[in-house]
């Protein structure tokens, strides 16, 4: 793996799950992290435990919709330190439902995070890396319902965006910047505080009681169920040693996906 120290990365949806964990393995490889989210207590939270690993980490409160509140995170981690190494576009949102009754509200929230700001993200990305002759990856966090006949509206946000990344990569071959896609398969992640009979079917299925609180699980809840899981879900670490292996390769090397899903499917719910 290449040399980490020194270098600044910049991840979204960085308050739990996949993003979080993205957070703490870049930290401890000596990448100064700016993590980005819409709840600042448990961004505050995420800093803490980077800081606790031996890593450095800011944390900085957003709303993604906000396209230019985007362009204001990568403006402010330059500011900071010089440069720009290393964009995580992980922020993402899952709504369930058909699509002959969807909510427009939805749909549009999805369009936002999952395309949108993913596509300027890394647009303004590729302008701070080429500013400072970064060696610079660009990460974008896809999903495995890409991969789906039927994939709902969720999914085809997803496709949209793998459309972008590949575009962006072909873009990019002549520039020092690499664009990587990742693709968690069934994994323990805050998507799931979308769809608590989802997390409530599976804990039965491995043993597990569990309740939501407001309607929502507490990511010591999630990693109880994939703990009880095994190899039939895939923990958020797993993405994000997938995420610090993409990008400590040479830059001549293009790593364009990398598949990461459980040994197993996870168990039928009853």
């Amino acid at each position: 793996m290449g040399t980490s120290t020194g270098r600044t990365a910049i991840v979204t949806g960085a308050s739990s799950g996949i993003g979080r964990a993205i957070a703490l393995r870049l930290g401890a490889a000596g990448i100064q992290v700016f993590v980005a989210g819409r709840r600042a207590a448990a961004l505050a939270d995420t800093v803490a435990a980077v800081v606790a690993g031996g890593g450095t980490a800011t944390a900085v409160a957003a709303d993604l919709r906000d396209l230019s509140a985007i362009e204001r995170l990568v403006d402010r981690a330059t500011a900071d330190t010089g440069r720009l190494d290393v964009m995580v576009n992980n922020a993402g949102v899952s709504y369930r439902g058909t699509l002959a009754d969807g909510d427009l509200d939805q749909w549009r929230e999805m369009l936002e995070i999952n395309v949108l700001a993913m596509a300027v993200g890394s647009r303004a990305a590729v302008r701070a890396m080429r500013a400072c002759g970064a060696e610079g990856h660009i990460v974008n966090i896809s999903s495995s319902a890409t991969r789906l006949e039927s994939p709902g509206f969720y999914g085809a946000t997803k496709t949209a965006a793998d459309a972008i990344t590949a575009s962006l990569r072909r873009e990019l071959e002549n520039d020092t910047i690499r664009v990587v896609n990742i693709v968690p398969g069934a994994t323990a992640t805050n998507l799931a505080r979308h769809h608590p009979e989802v997390v409530l079917g599976l804990a039965t299925a491995v043993g597990q009681d569990i309740e939501p609180t407001d309607g929502l699980f507490t990511d010591r809840a999630l990693e109880q169920v994939a703990n009880a899981a095994g190899p039939a879900l895939a923990h958020p670490d797993d993405v994000a040693r997938a995420v610090l292996f993409a990008i400590t390769q040479p830059i001549q090397l293009n790593i364009s996906e990398i598949t990461v899903q459980p040994a197993r499917r996870p168990p039928a719910r009853s």
